[in-house]
């Protein structure tokens, strides 16, 4: 399970990113205006609720940040002051949810909604469970930016775990591709796990016996309707993102038909191949758009209406209503009675 996220310079995003780590640059002694320097940014709009700020926005005060501080622990300090309470409907929504299971899961479907910086991948195994960083050092950052980044991103999962359980939930092992840097003793410090360097895989491990935990504010109608509206969220951010919303936008013009992508690419005015690389630039696909469009208009028909089952299937494409089934299973993690159950 993986998350994609936007442009980088959407601005679509509340800076409270920004603002945790003005605050901890500013009891290092460095004013606002210096952190902010360069990144378009003013320091009244940190705090501001209507103010909307970009990935790129954020990753230039991180390299304000790298350049300034003389705190290698800044980027911890910074993941370990972001909790989820900060990020609104995404936070409260993680909050709610009904087990750790949950948690993990909600944590990548959205991602989106997060000013996210990196890729992030779930995996459950028998006897662990393990966040990914497929491609942390892949980014057009630089590596010191992108190393703090993945510093900051892995105390956030900590910290974010800790509020969704109500006490402490530490992982077992985290893993670094990069070599054991001079600062390696702050890792367990914020962490509260053993660290490795020079790994294959950045991977932040836990253990599998903690996924039947629940979360301490967990409640059934909450999470429903938070989770609903983070659908609505991640629906609204698609249609404003990119080339890919405007894919997103020609395929919902007509639901229940799904034009070929020559011809969505004629609709938009380019040829296949063009769109293609666009799509590509932006993390996805056409097919995973696809995807997308025949999930939301899926899960809409058996949540709203009384459709049958074979019915909603043959609107979204599908001849076979036993590929329909294994499809809203890889999507949603459900079946078609468990999604109208949640209406």
């Amino acid at each position: 399970m993986s998350s994609k996220f936007p442009l980088l310079n959407e601005r679509i995003y509340a800076p409270y990113k920004i603002a945790a780590l003005v605050e901890v640059l500013a009891e290092q002694g460095i004013a606002p205006e210096v952190s902010l320097k360069g990144s378009g940014v003013a320091p009244d709009e940190i705090y501001d609720a209507a103010a909307l700020t970009s990935v790129r926005q954020y990753a230039a005060v991180c390299g304000n940040a790298v350049r300034l501080s003389r705190d290698p622990a800044t980027p911890f300090k910074t993941g370990a002051r972001l909790h989820l309470a900060a990020y609104g409907m995404y936070g409260y929504a993680l909050m709610s949810c009904l087990s750790l299971r949950d948690y993990f899961r909600l944590g990548v479907k959205y991602h989106r909604l997060a000013t996210p910086t990196l890729t992030i991948e779930w995996h459950e195994y028998p006897e662990t469970s393990v966040w990914t960083f497929p491609d942390a050092f892949s980014s057009i950052f630089s590596h010191d930016v992108q190393q703090f980044l993945l510093e900051q991103q892995y105390t956030q999962h900590v910290t974010h775990l800790q509020d969704v359980a109500g006490r402490s939930c530490p992982p077992i092992l985290a893993r670094f591709s990069y070599p054991e840097p001079a600062h390696a003793a702050v890792y367990p410090r914020y962490l509260g796990c053993p660290c490795e360097f020079g790994a294959d895989e950045c991977q932040l491990i836990y253990d599998s016996a903690i996924l039947e935990i629940k979360p301490y504010l967990a409640h059934r109608h909450s999470a429903a309707l938070l989770q609903e509206t983070c659908d609505r969220l991640i629906g609204q951010a698609k249609t404003s993102s990119g080339v890919s919303g405007e894919v997103y936008q020609v395929l919902m013009r007509k639901p229940g038909e799904f034009p070929s992508m020559e011809t969505v690419a004629e609709a938009l005015k380019m040829t296949s191949r063009t769109l293609r690389r666009r799509l590509e630039s932006e993390g996805t696909s056409f097919v995973a758009i696809v995807d997308d469009v025949r999930c939301s208009l899926a899960t809409e028909y058996l949540r709203t209406t009384r459709l049958s089952t074979d019915d909603v299937a043959m609107l979204v494409g599908f001849s076979d209503t036993a590929n329909f089934r294994r499809a809203l299973k890889r999507w949603t993690g459900k079946g078609p009675g468990e999604i109208r159950d949640e209406e």
